[in-house]
Order: C-alpha cells, then sequence, then structure tokens
C-alpha cells in the first residue's frame, strides 16, 4: 500500500508540472501565430487546427512536458495495479494542486479565493480516501469488457476531436473532461490487461486492453493539448480530474472487486464525492475567471481580432 501511494504521489507530480510547461509551449506557440496573423492556425469555429497543435507540440517546454507525462503514465501504471482504482486514479489527479501552485509561477495566473478553496477541498478529500482504502480487487474481466474498452475510448477520442473542430474555443472544458476520461480508460486498461503477470507476449499483443490503452493515451494527450491551447489551465485540468477519477474508480468498486477498509466505506464515499466536487468547482471558476496570458493580462488568441 504504501509503495503504491508514493508511486501515485509521484505520477501526480509529473503530470502537474509537465501539464504546465505544456501550457507554456502551448502560449508560446499561440503567440507566434498571433504574431503573424496567421489565419491558418483555427478552423473555421475557431478551435485550434492540428497544425497549430502540431506546432505547440514542438516547443522545448511541450516536450519536456511530455516527457514527464510519459514518465507519470508509467508510475500511475504501476499504481493503478497496487491501490483501488479510485485511490490510485483520485491521488494521481491531485496533480490539479501541482498544476495550480506552479500555474501561478510560471504564467502569472491569480488565483481566486473561490479557486483556492475548491484546491484545499480536493486535498483534504484525498486524505479521506488514503484513510478509507482497503485492498485492491482483482485484474480479471471477461474478454467482452477488453472489446468494449476499446470501442468506449475510439468513441471518445473520435468524438473529442469533432466537437472541439465545430465547438472551438468553447470546447476547452470538454476537451479536458474527455481527455480525462480517455485516461481513465487508460488506467482500466491497464489494470484488466492480459500477459503482464505472468508476462506473455501473445496474451498481450492480442488483448484489446492493449489498443484500448494506446488509443486512449494518444487521443488523450492530443485533446488535453487542445484544451491548454484554446482554456485555462486550471479549469481544462480540473475537467481532466474529474474525467479520470470517476470512470475508473466507479469500474474498480463495481467489476474489479475494489473495497474500502471495514467500516471506512461512508469516509471512501464522501471523500471521492468531495474530490470531484472540488474539481468541477476549479474547473466552474477557471472557466468564467479566465487567466493572464500576457504581461497586459489579456486571454490568449491563436489569432489577431478586430478590438
Amino acid at each position: 500500500m504504501l509503495i503504491g501511494l508514493i508511486t501515485a504521489i509521484l505520477a501526480s507530480v509529473c503530470y502537474g508540472t509537465g501539464s504546465v510547461l505544456q501550457a507554456v509551449g502551448s502560449r508560446k506557440s499561440a503567440r507566434r501565430e498571433a504574431a503573424v496573423a496567421s489565419t491558418t492556425g483555427v478552423t473555421q469555429h475557431g478551435g485550434p487546427s492540428l497544425s497549430s497543435t502540431a506546432k505547440a507540440a514542438m516547443t522545448w517546454e511541450f516536450i519536456v512536458g511530455t516527457i514527464l507525462d510519459f514518465l507519470g503514465f508509467a508510475l500511475g501504471a504501476l499504481a493503478a495495479r497496487m491501490l483501488p482504482l479510485f485511490l490510485s486514479q483520485t491521488v494521481i489527479s491531485a496533480n490539479l494542486v501541482i498544476t495550480a501552485v506552479l500555474s501561478v509561477k510560471m504564467l502569472g495566473i491569480r488565483l481566486t479565493r473561490k479557486e483556492w478553496t475548491s484546491i484545499a477541498v480536493v486535498c483534504g478529500s484525498l486524505v479521506l480516501l488514503a484513510t478509507a482504502a482497503g485492498h485492491e480487487g482483482g485484474s480479471h474481466a471477461e474478454m467482452a469488457t477488453h472489446w468494449w474498452l476499446l470501442a468506449i475510448s475510439v468513441a471518445l477520442m473520435v468524438g473529442g476531436t469533432v466537437a472541439v473542430r465545430l465547438m472551438g474555443g468553447g470546447a476547452a472544458i470538454l476537451a479536458g473532461l474527455l481527455s480525462g476520461l480517455g485516461f481513465g480508460a487508460l488506467g482500466v486498461g491497464v489494470r484488466i490487461l492480459n500477459g503482464v503477470d505472468p508476462y506473455d507476449l501473445g496474451a498481450l499483443l492480442t488483448d484489446p486492453a492493449l489498443y484500448a490503452i494506446l488509443v486512449a493515451g494518444i487521443g488523450g494527450m492530443y485533446l488535453h493539448t487542445v484544451a491548454l491551447q484554446i482554456g485555462s489551465v486550471n479549469g481544462a485540468t480540473a475537467a481532466l480530474v474529474v474525467g479520470e477519477t470517476v470512470l475508473p474508480g466507479l469500474i474498480g468498486v463495481v467489476w474489479l472487486g475494489d473495497a474500502s477498509r471495514p467500516g471506512f466505506a461512508w469516509v471512501a464515499v464522501i471523500g471521492f464525492v468531495l474530490a470531484v466536487a472540488g474539481a468541477v468547482a476549479v474547473a466552474w471558476y477557471g472557466k468564467h475567471e479566465g487567466e493572464p496570458g500576457t504581461e497586459t493580462g489579456e486571454p490568449l488568441q491563436l489569432v489577431d481580432t478586430p478590438r
């Protein structure tokens, strides 16, 4: 249990730091697009094009952030196999706190009292969950579940990509939520993956869960990048937290046998609800308060617009 918690905390630090570095890279790329008044950086609905997202991914900050994300993924995968999913995913989701603190220093964001209060609620809920967590369930699931996980992962990522292109700048929170659902599906896939213990390459390569992990991971990374380009880094990350916490947490309890300590079920429920509510509050306030992207405090834009 202790090793699993430490692993999840390290994954959270990697993810949180990576998100801020990716946001710095995305905003640097957006400023370059705006400086040349590029009209190729957005879709007709105002969302970032694939080319502008690719340019954001080529900045050194974004590359370092992506490396940290991969490291966080590896650590999170280990945690998902050592802890109940409702605990491992929620601890990993505490990267919201890391993101918020670093965004103050690196992005010049001024968090409101409501946002700090919401972040404090998330931290308190993590303490409750860690206190209530019991043993993790098994990793076996019917093969039909593996296929369903792959189908859902594909639907989420395709639907998210279409939504971003149609909704444009209004899709930031949705993109963050769908990327979180993708990362949640990834966590479930890691948990039920065949051919890991004991190692069997044939079983691993023929398991649909492996391809669900790839689809959800790559698609989730893309949607998270888009969310960072067009919206609040804290709001997008908070929406991601909701997606990657709720789905695997429920699946772990209902289908995989994850459980709380005897007599602590009510503590686990309260902690889980507070974690999700706190993350939703950060997303809500982050969306409506906005955040400064330049020295003048104006939000970043992908293209110049008439004043």
